[in-house]
């Protein structure tokens, strides 16, 4: 399974002034090995910003402390909060910041994770000057929120685009990766989770149509191959699913 991933895994990559990545997983959904990512933030004040936290390690909080003191832990969907147990316990100063209705599930409070913070439309004053962040709504009380980093025109997404390479998956599961439209180069999230978000489709095609509208020169996600060039167009053509966007 370790074919699917982005070797070196759980260290910082960097991608853009104040913008780095780790690699991680693999982790087993629906029986795919799915590639995992945490995208870093250095904010202008100097603290550290952790979107959807990958498996926990010391050396890799250590390089990631040593970029500044990690103040902000953010669970952006419903589904990417795993890890942040084992970080939150690790980084007692830190605030946790869920998308809604994550506190709500009896999974979560089982858990004991602390959620000091939801996250809305509207960013906070502690991170306004650098992120801009949208709420896509979906059935089944899903939300995904995005996050656009100004400085370097990066857009931050988890879910809501699923892009696999098909050679990094196994032999036998690829041509129904192909046939659910999930593999390279436009890969959507899976069916089934398209049809969730589909059940709220007019408020998801606006907030979808907004962070086209944003113009991001790259575009990170927690699964797969992210876009590094071209990455407005290849946005539109894989957010096509939610409708034809400018």
């Amino acid at each position: 399974m370790s074919e699917a991933t982005y070797p070196p895994l759980d260290v910082l990559k960097p991608v853009a002034d104040g913008v780095w990545i780790v690699d991680s997983g693999p982790l087993r959904a629906l029986g795919i090995p799915l590639p995992v990512r945490m995208t870093v933030i250095r904010l202008r004040d100097g603290s550290i910003w952790l979107h959807s936290p990958t498996r926990y390690e010391p050396r890799l909080h250590r390089d990631i402390a040593a970029l500044g003191p990690i103040r902000h832990l953010v669970a952006p969907n419903i589904a990417h909060w795993t890890y942040l147990k084992a970080w939150q316990d690790r980084c007692p100063e830190a605030l946790t910041w869920a998308a809604p209705n994550l506190r709500q599930r009896g999974q979560v409070r089982r858990s004991g994770l602390r959620i000091d913070r939801v996250l809305e439309d509207r960013p906070p004053p502690d991170w306004a000057a650098d992120l801009r962040q949208t709420v896509v709504p979906g059935g089944l009380s899903f939300r995904e929120v995005g996050f656009f980093h100004g400085a370097s025109r990066t857009l931050i997404l988890t879910d809501l685009v699923l892009n696999l390479e098909p050679a990094k998956m196994p032999v036998l599961l690829r041509p129904l990766l192909r046939l659910a439209r999930m593999t390279t180069p436009h890969g959507q999230p899976p069916p089934y989770l398209r049809l969730v978000i589909k059940l709220r489709r007019r408020m998801a095609a606006d907030a979808a149509a907004q962070l086209v509208a944003l113009k991001p020169d790259r575009v990170i996600f927690a699964h797969g191959l992210w876009f590094a060039g071209d990455a407005t167009a290849r946005l539109r053509h894989s957010l096509r699913w939610l409708g034809n966007f400018n």
